[in-house]
């Protein structure tokens, strides 16, 4: 972050790649440092509203570096952005989707030690001040299903009575759902692992 702002603070363009959803690294884990044991966030933390308010810093989040060409002063830099399933310019940091969401997972930031929400923040004083949504992948029932349908939508939609969109999504992957629902051995419902969490659909 301090290069970044050295830079930053000389004119220069930065485009600063992070590939968790928030900038501090292992320091914002931290509770005192070494050798003086300051509080560690007391120490981060005005670089990292600095590093997040900076005309001159595109802070890139959830963005990893696959590959550098070039030559010094010329790279050609190829980026993954992961989604983050929650747009950050329009997020207020205001935990209602945290409060709402079933999903708990391990919390990585603690190392594993507590839990949270599969709509979180890295950490309370994060940069950018914005929730994401961590997904596992695709659904264990759209997994198992040979025509790839998504089942839980489906439900999801007929549940709120929008059957005009449910056909929708089943139509999507299968032109054909009359056919194949006559015949489907219905293996979704074998696959299906959401009574872990709370109840199958």
């Amino acid at each position: 972050m301090q290069a970044s702002l050295d830079l930053a603070e000389q004119g220069y363009l930065v485009h600063l790649v992070e590939s968790k959803s928030a900038i501090g690294g292992h320091m914002a884990q931290l509770d005192k440092t070494f050798p003086t044991n300051d509080c560690a966030m007391c120490t981060i933390s005005p670089k990292l509203v600095e590093t997040g308010r900076h005309l001159n810093i595109d802070l890139m989040v959830d963005t990893e570096v696959l590959e550098v060409e070039g030559q010094p002063g010329d790279f050609t830099v190829t980026l993954r952005h992961k989604p983050r399933y929650i747009d950050i310019d329009k997020c207020v940091g205001c935990n209602d989707c945290t409060d709402v969401c079933p999903v708990v997972l391990p919390d990585p930031f603690n190392e594993g030690l507590g839990q949270r929400r599969a709509a979180y923040k890295l950490y309370p004083q994060g940069v950018p001040n914005a929730y994401a949504i961590e997904k596992l992948g695709i659904s264990p029932c759209r997994d198992a299903c040979p025509s790839g349908q998504r089942a839980q939508g489906y439900i999801a939609l007929i549940r709120e009575g929008r059957y005009e969109d449910a056909l929708r999504v089943i139509k999507e992957d299968n032109p054909f759902p009359g056919i194949c629902g006559r015949i489907c051995n219905h293996r979704c419902e074998d696959a299906c692992n959401r009574d872990l969490i709370d109840e199958p659909i």
